[in-house]
């Protein structure tokens, strides 16, 4: 093959064949002319940017720009010749050059930065000409260039750390604002303890606002600023740049204002909590904290009563102009027995009641078999006893709940091991015993030993703090030998159970408090009663321990040799394998495969260029600790076919996408907020007869408050499109054409009010919205409108009319004087484009909340997007020939 070359010295013309070629998609051309080009220039530093000035920036649909490709090419051209470098330039010429490359650094083209700070050594430019380039950036919103850049040139201590970080962080892009201050100990400190003053009850969104008046801000990324989500980036940042805390007063206040109100519900709601436990939490979370003491006072005002209130305030001598109402006349009236803060029982029994003894698992030992462990002595005899070849030993390990900590570390203060016939209770919290070296090599030698079956549930949580306790496992590993997680055998049996449909082993309820979960749940199935768990959340490093506490430690261990005892007796009754160590291999590898297949699929679709929705995986491991993923059991039936009208959910606040995707179908849907707690999920799913879409942690709480198949958990690393998906099919839900955008996607409402053009215009124009040289002129005939917001062209001649499944109020509904609605919602006249109005003939507004939707391109884009779950007839399937339809609610300026 031939091609022009003859020309190819002038930039212009190379520029327009290389154009010529890039759009055909012939690489190999390309190469070969841009080669033979760049050989051909004269001066090729400055023609290469004749070249690329005139090269389109980003266009949808292609991974990389002209440009960038031109780029790659000239980097491959100067291998070949080395002596095209800025040091042959001459220094009258240098300094241009290098201020037109950086001017071409640039949003439009991202791919340049490297390549031309690298041909044209923008590292070495004047500091302040640089300074004054990201300055430029950042006046046309291009933050994240302007970082980069910084970044890339080392300018991070030259440029304002709040005008670079500050955006970013506003649009969703706190992992560049966190690489712009990495390594930077000042900057780190600077941007941690702002985000903290964003945590301050004070703070207002408003003051940003202000500040950075051109940055337009969606709703999503307005409620990531608010303290709940700001502390928690707060004290990740401070653990990761290792940042005083003290430094961050605002969002150390919120976590203990956090576990106040936790160990609150826990004591009084949950009754998960035992009053020695909870007083030793409140107290070291309360401190000397007189903000946190009056907090408290008003807390137990709510849950505990006034007396209580009243014992506490006097506990903390607090003043009596900062009490609620009625504590001060309370405590005056306390009798002299009451004015203290009960401290509980002192005398505790270790043999429980009978009521204790029906309800829950007993240790089947006495308290002469429970040996407390602080000296090297007794750890002697442990390590005889545990050691033996062909020893069980159940493990299980306690450290002290973090309410309200500052640093996450948790240190193991207790390690169980239980053998038949004993407990063994190493103490931690005695330093000299804890790190001596024979206790290190013995924890060792227990884990490592291949002859010695270790029993665990859960086990990835008690390794972790045991790399906390003990530096030297993470310097050297810490190897696990003959290990069994009994999570992994309770996942099994779950996924057993979910197979034979109703036989098998289950969840079942309590008479009080939550369902079981995790340990406890297990116990229940195998042994037939749970276990006590009202010490689970006590402060393990208080010595001496309790007589429960005790009893907790050691019951946690053991219970683990009955289970495993009970199991391999009669596996097969559980859904199991012969050979329970198996188990735990079986999910690595199924693990692994699964990992594989996953990164397999991501590869091929960046291939592809496109995203490829995944099938449903091979079942993956589900239980207590993980709930299983909707579409895992493909050999379920299917339910009875439903409309989208009649499934009713609420969307917890991880999967608002989600929710307004199935909005968009027609289903009912309450979105929770950011700010709204899991547990409102449950309250409204018990109200309004909804199904809890949910993911991640809070599918253990909420599953066990509501009826059977009512909390549905979905993947959180799928795309919000794929979850509505999985969704549909699960309650097989099949929508139909005119449940499209048949609810409003913003509040839920299924009723539209119809408003014809002339209607529109009048309102707009007696609101002052609508100036007479305003109105956009009509297109004409045959033509469409390209520019945004993109509405639809012309109805087609004859075109079906479109009758969504929604309720239609009359336009007598909307006050003409205040142009609100019956419920109170406003007419949103102001997102009404005037352009709009020649072309669209109806609009529609949602009665719920005033907002205006008019016909546009979204409703193809959605046929498109969900056509393998919608139900479309012969019928419309003719409709969906045409693009637009008439009586759609399709488009918002949104």
């Amino acid at each position: 093959m031939f091609y022009l070359l003859s020309e190819c010295a002038d930039p212009m013309a190379l520029r327009e064949q290389l154009f010529d070629f890039w759009t055909r998609k012939e690489l190999e051309p390309l190469r070969a002319v841009a080669f033979k080009g760049f050989s051909d220039f004269q001066t090729p530093l400055e023609d290469l940017l004749c070249v690329l000035e005139g090269c389109p920036g980003r266009q949808k649909g292609k991974a990389t720009t002209m440009g960038h490709s031109i780029l790659m090419e000239f980097e491959r051209w100067r291998r070949t010749h080395p002596k095209v470098t800025l040091q042959a330039v001459p220094e009258v010429s240098k300094l241009g050059l290098q201020r037109r490359a950086l001017s071409l650094l640039t949003d439009a083209q991202p791919s340049f930065m490297d390549p031309l700070i690298d041909i044209y050594q923008l590292g070495n430019l004047d500091r302040s000409i640089l300074r004054l380039h990201i300055i430029k950036l950042q006046a046309v919103n291009c933050y994240r260039e302007a970082a980069l850049l910084s970044m890339k040139l080392e300018l991070q201590n030259e440029v304002d750390m709040e005008e670079m970080c500050v955006p970013l962080i506003l649009q969703d892009k706190l992992p560049m604002a966190e690489s712009f201050v990495r390594g930077h100990p000042r900057l780190e400190e600077r941007m941690v303890t702002l985000l903290d003053s964003w945590c301050h009850p004070d703070f207002s969104i408003a003051q940003l606002r202000r500040q950075f008046p051109r940055l337009s801000l969606s709703k999503h990324q307005t409620d990531q600023i608010q303290p709940k989500m700001l502390s928690k980036q707060v004290f990740r940042l401070m653990e990761k740049f290792n940042i005083d805390p003290g430094l961050c007063p605002n969002s150390v206040y919120k976590r203990k204002s956090d576990s106040m109100r936790f160990l609150m519900y826990k004591r009084f709601v949950e009754k998960g909590m035992s009053e020695e436990n909870w007083r030793d939490h409140v107290q070291s979370t309360v401190a000397d904290d007189p903000e946190l003491q009056i907090q408290l006072v008003e807390l137990m005002v709510k849950y505990g009563g006034m007396v209580n209130a009243a014992q506490w305030s006097l506990h903390y001598g607090l003043p009596k102009d900062r009490l609620p109402f009625g504590v001060w006349d309370t405590q005056e009236s306390l009798p002299a027995s009451l004015r203290e803060v009960s401290k509980g029982c002192n005398a505790e029994s270790w043999d429980p009641s009978q009521a204790h003894r029906d309800r829950f698992y007993q240790l089947p030992i006495t308290r002469d078999h429970v040996h407390f462990l602080e000296t090297l002595e007794g750890l002697q005899c442990c390590r005889d006893t545990v050691l033996q070849p062909g020893c069980i030993v159940g493990v299980d390990m306690e450290w002290r709940a973090g309410f309200g900590a500052v640093s996450p570390q948790q240190r193991v203060a207790l390690i169980q091991l239980a053998v038949p016939g004993q407990v063994f209770l190493l103490d931690l919290c005695a330093h000299g015993f804890s790190q001596h070296n024979i206790t290190v090599t013995f924890i060792r030698s227990l884990f490592s030993a291949t002859t010695v079956l270790k029993l665990g549930y859960g086990m990835a949580g008690d390794l972790k703090c045991l790399l906390a306790t003990w530096a030297q496992f993470s310097e050297e590993p810490l190897k696990m030998e003959g290990v069994l997680d009994l999570l992994n055998v309770h996942q099994q049996m779950q996924r057993s159970t979910s197979s034979r449909g109703s036989g098998g082993p289950r969840g079942v309820l309590v008479g009080e408090g939550p369902a079981e979960k995790g340990l406890s749940l297990l116990v229940q199935q195998v042994l037939g009663k749970p276990l006590d768990k009202m010490e689970q959340l006590s402060n393990w490093e208080r010595r001496p321990l309790r007589t429960s506490q005790l009893r907790y430690a050691a019951v946690d261990a053991y219970c683990l040799l009955d289970v495993y005892s009970a199991l391999s007796r009669d596996p097969a009754s559980f859904g199991l394998p012969q050979d329970l160590c198996s188990i735990s291999s079986l999910q690595t590898e199924k693990s692994k495969e699964e990992k594989k297949r996953k990164e397999e699929k991501k590869k091929q679709a960046r291939r592809r260029g496109a995203h490829q929705v995944s099938d449903p995986a091979p079942t993956p491991t589900l239980g207590p600790e993980k709930s299983p993923q909707l579409g895992e059991d493909s050999q379920s039936p299917l339910p009875p076919r439903m409309a989208p009208q009649q499934l009713r959910v609420v969307c917890d606040n991880m999967l608002q996408g989600l929710g307004r995707y199935l909005r968009c179908l027609g289903v009912d849907v309450v979105l929770l907020e950011n700010t709204d707690d899991h547990r409102v999920a449950a309250q409204l799913a018990q109200e309004d007869g909804r199904v809890i879409l949910t993911c991640g942690q809070p599918y253990q709480t909420l599953k066990s408050q509501v009826g059977e198949g009512r909390c549905i958990a979905l993947d959180c690393s799928e795309k919000a499109r794929d979850q509505a998906v999985r969704v549909l099919k699960h309650f097989n839900v099949q929508p139909t054409q005119s449940d499209i955008f048949s609810r409003c996607q913003v509040c839920n409402s299924d009723q539209y009010l119809k408003m014809p053009r002339e209607n529109m215009t009048r309102l707009l124009k007696e609101r002052g919205f609508l100036q007479q040289q305003q109105q956009a002129p009509v297109p004409p005939e045959g033509e469409t409108w390209d520019d945004p917001p993109s509405p639809a062209p012309f109805l087609a001649p004859g075109a079906p009319r479109y009758s969504p499944h929604c309720r239609w109020a009359p336009l007598s509904d909307l006050d003409s004087s205040t142009l609100t609605f019956p419920r109170g919602a406003v007419l949103q006249l102001h997102t009404v484009p005037p352009g709009l109005l020649p072309r669209i003939p109806f609009f529609f507004i949602c009665t719920g909340c005033g907002k205006i939707f008019w016909e546009g391109s979204h409703f193809s884009r959605v046929l498109s997007q969900f056509q393998e779950v919608l139900c479309i007839t012969e019928d419309t399937e003719d409709t969906l020939s045409f693009s637009t339809q008439q009586d759609r609610p399709l488009t918002s300026d949104c």
